[in-house]
């Protein structure tokens, strides 16, 4: 008997100025728009892989400051599970020279009114969903999460 397992992946949702920090990527169903997001590596924390993809991504340095959700989150396809935890928080450094991950088209800031126009170009109802819950003020501290390594 094979053992079901979610695919536990990680998002950064970054708000500068009113404009949230998404990329564009090639996906199967062509390009979408997502948050820097990407699966937890074997071994990292939580924050740790949210850190790493959002560099990775965007070549933006991430802080996370807050837990804003955890998403389970069936793909309509009905092969994959995701498990989905956001963290809020600030960009430092932007490191212009570094090449972005593979599939990353572009990294973008959009008002909240451009993602919510967008809505068929996202790469799952968690980008929307995530936006909706950080403006609504959903936050948790970070000592909600415990890593052990």
């Amino acid at each position: 008997m094979e053992i079901w397992k979610p695919n536990v992946t990680v998002a950064a949702i970054v708000e500068q100025d009113g404009r949230f920090l998404l990329v564009e990527e090639e996906t199967a169903d062509g390009l979408r728009f997502n948050q820097p997001a990407g699966h937890l590596d074997e071994g990292e924390s939580l924050v740790a892989a949210c850190v790493r993809e959002t560099l990775e991504e965007t070549a933006y340095a991430f802080t996370p400051t807050e837990l804003v959700g955890v998403y389970q989150w069936p793909r309509p396809q009905g092969d994959l599970t995701y498990l989905r935890f956001a963290f809020a928080g600030k960009v430092g450094a932007h490191e212009t020279a570094r090449a972005l991950d593979t599939g990353i088209v572009r990294v973008v800031w959009m008002l909240r009114d451009e993602i919510e126009a967008s809505v068929e170009r996202h790469r799952s109802p968690l980008v929307l969903q995530c936006v909706q819950d950080y403006l609504t003020g959903r936050r948790f501290p970070l000592e909600l999460i415990r890593h052990y390594g």
